[in-house]
């Protein structure tokens, strides 16, 4: 029993590790993130989105790295821009793009895995969008995806967004909504964040790497690397690993670090980071928006895409002879020391004050503003698991504390 509470604690301490280190880094980006919603007109942007082409791809991918890195916010706003007119290869190029090519997934893949693995995310996003978009156009199901637009139409309420960037960005006013987009972005994804992150600690110190060694193949993949079915069996299995996790797009990071520390290939890891969209509650929204043939579908386009991807990095960069390390171990992320992230973090106190001082005056400016993104209502499933990890959280705490902190 000592030697349990004796590494519950320590799964504890290295998921506060985690928060520690990522902390400044979720509210810098988000704080930009609040920026460039509050002051881009995005409506000019979703005007020349309704055909299968290039230029609308193009356009969706812009538009999706200026919004929400929220997976749940993801599909809420793909929802809009089809009941606004946009297609569906837009829509999904959206999907990819929002969880994929925002600054503040950038920055904390580089905080956790490296730079190496932020160009790979970026570049896989590009070629993961031209994939799936490619994979859309010609299996498109036309009788399904009208349907399931005339449900968005029937269902969605009209959303209006147009103004003037230069009166938002020299008016308090605008400032202030920069501050509620931040507090409404932490408001969509504290839970994944949390879950993600206390997962990420929990596995990373009772799950062995033995097991992530024989669920990849992991001894046979390091003694042949550029071996093609082991390549494939690691981007086809880690979708599903995401999966079964649960995590949205920000909270996988971490755990996306403990499986490179346990030996899982590049391929494993890149199509483990991609499939944050697949996790089952997202599959579920896209039901409740488009009808479950469709959401089986648009899982079932994404999860070819993402193998496909996960490969094409994988041999683009073996063969280029610049595969990425296995990454930083986690007892190097997951640590408390005086260094940068100390200051950062203190600097992200100060902003995280000036926020919530604007979002009050935007408050007041605003009294009947409406917030937040729809995550379903109600009290559901993220919501249960994410009390028992809060209770979880408290638990190993107290362990921590008790057994004097040895592990």
């Amino acid at each position: 029993m000592a030697e349990f509470l004796a590494s519950y604690g320590e799964a504890v301490k290295t998921a506060a590790g985690f928060f520690w280190k990522a902390g400044w880094a979720f509210v810098l980006g988000y704080a930009i993130s609040a920026m460039i919603q509050a002051f881009v007109p995005k409506k000019r942007l979703t005007r020349h989105m309704g055909d299968p082409d290039p230029k609308s791809v193009s356009l969706s991918t812009v538009f999706a790295m200026i919004s929400s890195s929220c997976s749940f916010a993801a599909l809420a706003a793909a929802r809009a821009l089809v009941h606004k007119g946009a297609h569906f290869v837009a829509a999904v190029a959206f999907m990819f793009a929002s969880t994929n090519l925002v600054i503040e997934l950038g920055i904390l893949i580089f905080i956790f895995l490296g730079w190496e693995f932020l160009v790979a995310e970026i570049i896989g996003g590009l070629i993961l969008i031209a994939i799936s978009t490619t994979l859309i156009r010609l299996t498109y199901p036309k009788s399904w995806m009208e349907a399931a637009r005339d449900k968005v139409e029937a269902e969605a309420d009209e959303e209006r967004e147009d103004f003037d960037a230069m009166d938002r960005i020299t008016s308090l006013s605008g400032w202030s909504r920069v501050g509620a987009n931040f507090v409404d972005e932490w408001r969509m994804v504290w839970q994944e964040i949390l879950i993600g992150f206390t997962a990420a600690g929990f596995i990373a110190v009772f799950v062995p790497d033995a097991f992530w060694k024989a669920l990849f193949f992991a001894d046979f993949s390091a003694q042949n690397p550029g071996n093609f079915w082991i390549v494939l069996q690691n981007a086809a299995v880690a979708p599903f690993v995401a999966a079964a996790t649960f995590i949205g797009s920000m909270g996988n990071i971490p755990l996306a670090t403990v499986l490179s520390s346990g030996g899982v290939l590049f391929a494993g890891i890149m199509g483990f980071i991609y499939s944050d969209l697949m996790v089952p509650p997202l599959v579920k929204v896209n039901a409740k928006y488009y009808g479950w043939r469709v959401a089986l579908y648009i899982a079932a386009i994404m999860y070819a895409s993402i193998v496909a991807t996960a490969i094409i990095l994988h041999y683009a960069f073996f063969w280029a002879g610049a595969m990425p390390e296995s990454g930083r171990a986690v007892e190097e992320v997951a640590q408390f020391k005086l260094d940068y992230t100390f200051f950062m973090n203190l600097a992200a106190l100060a902003i995280v004050a000036v926020m919530l001082w604007l979002r009050r005056t935007h408050r007041r400016l605003v009294r009947d503003e409406a917030a937040g993104h729809d995550h379903g209502g109600g009290f559901g499933v993220q919501d249960g698991v994410t009390m028992l990890f809060v209770i979880g959280l408290a638990g190993g705490a107290v362990s921590y504390f008790l057994t004097g902190g040895t592990g």
